[in-house]
């Protein structure tokens, strides 16, 4: 009898459809010498401290490192504190009896780092020692899951995997227990959330934002000129930027007394945009970011839901190519793709005799290939898979398609001592672009037709512009920025040894990013504002405390990424690594730890009362003399006081009109705080200005 452990219910059904395990019992299916269970994704986890008798943030049992961690069954949040999930401790002692019945297990968790753990873990808990395999397959489709049965890989082939899979694990708890609770202990007041990759994230988004702030904006003027030659209208750009606007004009004066420019250069070049490379999970997230405003998180349920459908590959890849194996299948999956009325005339623009072959690199591909639709074409979608699947099958064909062919045509024009600049691009053979007709997709690029011009022509100027413009700040990241931000974090490093080792070095994994973003949604330490991520007030205090620590290094947390990888293909011995991570781990904690807590969220504020300073924490303001016991809640009828509102309060003895508090009754106001003498608070409402009628 042999166990096969799936990671979900779908899963595990369609895998005993297939096997013939056809009776379904309590937590499994059996038949036909297969027993098909399943887990709840991570059913067993790693304990926390108190399961190692250590309770509460307590300064002296910090760093918390255990000679040996403790792993317990999923835990849920209760009055009481953490509790067992009894459905997931249910399933696992039907996991336990499973294997216990069976001579051997073949694991069918995903094929991937976080899948092999799920398993790993399973199987450690329940102390089983029974002989597994493993099914690795990239997609659900009954034709995949039959050629992966045929063909299964002996488990410890996959021991890199796992181990890479734990130290990230186990890094994760390390960093994120100690750093919170040393941090959480220096503040005295609110919890603060630490973590191995969210800290270095929340850095890279409040250095943006702060760097955005702080920009100085600067005027400057630019001449547009309108020129016309054989029936076409065509414009050309100052070289020179003006910073006073009558310096500009003046110039405009005399181009238009002038009225005729030179050619000065021409130059044309021909130019290759090469198609597309498939989607990785994080490529798939920006594009559907841009394009379509899903967060990273709501992608990936939706391409995990196509997964489990049948209708693409295993999403959670790194890799954007195919092994030479599966290019022969692509043939017969354009041929399905077409026969679909929605994308018939997608795929007849595809060059059959001209198929590009450069998604095809057996090197580049990681654990799983890059997504890929299946032979099962999806009739009746909901309107979000709908769009997600579209993108994926349009990128399929865009990738196999010829590179788009293009005439750039660069020309400097001259009119007494100025120069203008005119840059065109024609396209010559569209490729790949013909697949969805986005020509202008290209930043600051416009494409237009030009007339011949020739060195020494002279053109006339039917209008000249004077043109205002701004100076950009370093712009906000949306949420497709900051994937980009994350995946290539090894660029930003300023040591320039550590950025030639790590520059193709991200932070997180393409699966994990996603739910690193919403670890930092979901702690208050970002916001979404329209389409850019912005930190909120909290996150900026805590940037503020871990901005020059080992915490927030992103070169610390891109080099540990690095040894992930070279664990997982056994060029690093893990213990080698561990040994590490306990050093840092205890540098990060140190560091927290001495951060005093007086300095932290330190305002140039005054007590009402004793004059003192005060304190700014999370939740409350306070005085910062022991001997003063003033303070104020920062939740006034269910709304957040900002640092303005505070600072006003404080100073002017009165904030901004605060909208929308509630009242007891329910019902939402307006009002000013006011602030007494003796450091007491209350309402001052808004007057309705009297309209005048005429």
């Amino acid at each position: 009898m042999k166990a096969i452990l799936a990671e979900k219910p779908s899963v595990a059904y369609e895998l005993a459809r297939i096997v013939g395990a056809t009776e379904r019992k309590d937590g499994y299916f059996i038949g036909d010498d297969f027993i098909v269970t399943w887990a709840f994704g991570h059913l067993v986890g790693l304990g926390m401290p108190e399961d190692y008798g250590i309770k509460g943030f307590n300064k002296e049992s910090l760093p918390i490192i255990p000679d040996k961690f403790i792993l317990t069954c999923r835990k849920v949040k209760a009055s009481r504190g953490y509790v067992f999930d009894e459905g997931s401790k249910r399933q696992l002692e039907i996991i336990g009896r499973v294997f216990e019945k069976c001579n051997s297990i073949i694991v069918a968790t995903d094929a991937g780092r976080e899948g092999e753990v799920i398993f790993r873990y399973i199987y450690e808990y329940l102390g089983c020692q029974k002989p597994f395999e493993r099914l690795w397959i990239s997609s659900l489709t009954e034709k995949a899951i039959i050629s992966g049965l045929n063909n299964l890989r002996n488990g410890a082939d996959f021991d890199g995997l796992y181990y890479a899979g734990r130290e990230r694990s186990q890094a994760d708890w390390l960093v994120g227990i100690n750093a919170t609770q040393a941090l959480t202990i220096s503040v005295g007041d609110g919890l603060y959330s630490l973590g191995r990759v969210q800290t270095p994230t929340l850095s890279l988004i409040c250095k943006r934002y702060l760097d955005h702030k702080s920009f100085e904006i600067k005027n400057y003027f630019q001449i547009e000129l309108a020129h016309q030659k054989e029936g076409i209208i065509f414009k050309s750009l100052s070289v020179d930027k003006w910073e006073e606007q009558t310096k500009v004009e003046s110039a405009i004066r005399s181009i238009e007394r002038a009225g005729i420019v030179n050619v000065a250069e021409v130059e044309k070049k021909s130019s290759s945009l090469q198609a597309p490379l498939l989607f990785d999970l994080t490529g798939l997230q920006k594009e559907a970011n841009k394009k379509l405003g899903f967060s990273a998180e709501k992608t990936l349920e939706i391409a995990q839901s196509l997964y489990e459908k049948k209708f693409i590959s295993y999403p959670r890849t790194g890799s954007k190519y195919l092994p030479e194996d599966v290019w022969s299948e692509i043939p017969n999956l354009i041929i399905a793709l077409g026969a679909s009325s929605i994308f018939r005339e997608k795929v007849e623009k595809v060059k059959w005799e001209r198929y590009n072959k450069h998604i095809v690199n057996d090197v580049k591909v990681t654990d799983h290939h890059g997504i890929l639709i299946t032979e099962h074409i999806p009739t009746i979608l909901d309107a979000h898979e709908n769009a997600l699947y579209d993108m994926i099958a349009c990128r399929l064909l865009e990738a196999i398609s010829p590179a788009c062919h293009r005439e750039i045509t660069s020309a400097t024009l001259e009119v007494l001592h100025y120069n203008f600049a005119i840059k065109a691009i024609k396209i010559i053979s569209p490729g790949w672009k013909l697949i969805n007709g986005n020509f202008n997709e290209e930043e600051d690029e416009v494409i237009f037709d030009l007339p011949e011009l020739g060195k020494g022509t002279h053109l006339k100027v039917t209008d000249a512009k004077l043109l205002s413009k701004k100076t950009k700040p370093p712009a906000l990241f949306t949420e497709a920025e900051l994937l980009s931000a994350m995946e290539n974090a090894g660029n930003s490093i300023e040591n320039i040894e550590e950025k030639k080792v790590l520059k193709s070095v991200g932070i997180g994994t393409p699966a994990t990013r996603a739910s690193v973003i919403e670890t930092l949604f979901a702690r208050d330490y970002i916001r979404r504002e329209k389409k850019s991520i912005i930190p909120t007030e909290k996150g900026l205090l805590v940037y503020q405390i871990v901005a020059n620590k080992k915490i927030a290094d992103v070169a610390m947390t891109a080099q540990w990424e690095l040894a992930f990888e070279k664990i997982q293909n056994n060029e690093m011995v893990a213990t080698e690594f561990h040994v590490e991570l306990e050093t840092l781990t205890k540098e990060v904690t140190n560091e927290l730890l001495t951060e005093k807590s007086g300095q932290v969220g330190q305002q140039d504020l005054y007590c009402p009362l004793c004059g003192n300073k005060v304190y700014l924490r999370e939740k409350l303001i306070k005085c910062s003399s022991i001997d003063c016991e003033w303070m104020l809640f920062r939740k006034v009828c269910k709304v957040q006081l900002t640092y303005k509102d505070i600072e006003a309060l404080l100073t002017k003895k009165r904030t901004p009109l605060i909208r929308k508090m509630v009242g007891r009754s329910g019902k939402p106001f307006d009002a000013y705080i006011l602030l007494s003498q003796e450091g007491v608070t209350s309402f001052e409402f808004e007057q309705k200005k009297k309209r005048k009628f005429r």
